[in-house]
């Protein structure tokens, strides 16, 4: 087990409240031994084209799943490095016991769908949308690009998942690339 970054930070004061209800909060990213919140769902579209959701519970519960973020969908260190990453692996990784291998952005089920046919994903990645950002706040991993015009989006992260439970996180710092990619979750195996 181990983890490459994960700092904790303090969150921004809730706006539209009296002074008396805001609160700054210390607040830290998941980290190696927690459980995932199982009860948060994702969407995505399926072989037939059907729109449906999944509970991390039942994307994890019993299984070795390699779950990772990006900040967007078709942004370039994503399309052209983290997504393709993967999916070329894949086999390896599915070799070593991983049933599943998730990428999760902060975009809506249409976009996933679009940029998995876009890569040619297939089978071997699904695309997962986190479109309210639900699964990237309750794990500490939400980066606000709202001064950019992005909104909130998640942090670039890959963790190898057993049962619920993370056994290895590697969380990057800001628009970084340097610990989160396929290869490094294969060392981690």
């Amino acid at each position: 087990m181990r983890l490459r970054a994960c700092a904790p930070r303090l969150a921004a004061p809730a706006r539209g409240r009296p002074a008396a209800a805001r609160t700054s909060v210390l607040v830290s990213a998941v980290a190696v031994g927690d459980k995932l919140p199982g009860d948060v769902k994702l969407t995505y579209f399926d072989a037939e084209n059907k729109m449906q959701e999944v509970s991390v519970d039942d994307l994890t519960k019993g299984k070795k799943v390699v779950i990772f973020a990006v900040p967007g969908a078709f942004t370039p260190t994503c399309s052209l490095k983290h997504l393709p990453g993967f999916i070329e692996k894949a086999d390896e990784l599915k070799a070593k016991g991983v049933e599943t291998i998730a990428c999760v952005a902060v975009n809506d089920a249409f976009v996933m769908d679009a940029w998995g046919k876009s890569v040619d994903a297939g089978d071997k990645v699904m695309l997962l949308a986190d479109g309210s950002a639900l699964f990237t706040k309750s794990i500490g991993a939400e980066l606000d690009l709202t001064d950019k015009g992005l909104g909130i989006r998640s942090r670039r992260y890959a963790m190898l998942v057993d049962d619920g439970t993370v056994k290895d996180l590697n969380l990057e710092e800001g628009g970084a690339f340097t610990v989160s990619s396929a290869d490094e979750i294969l060392s981690a195996l």
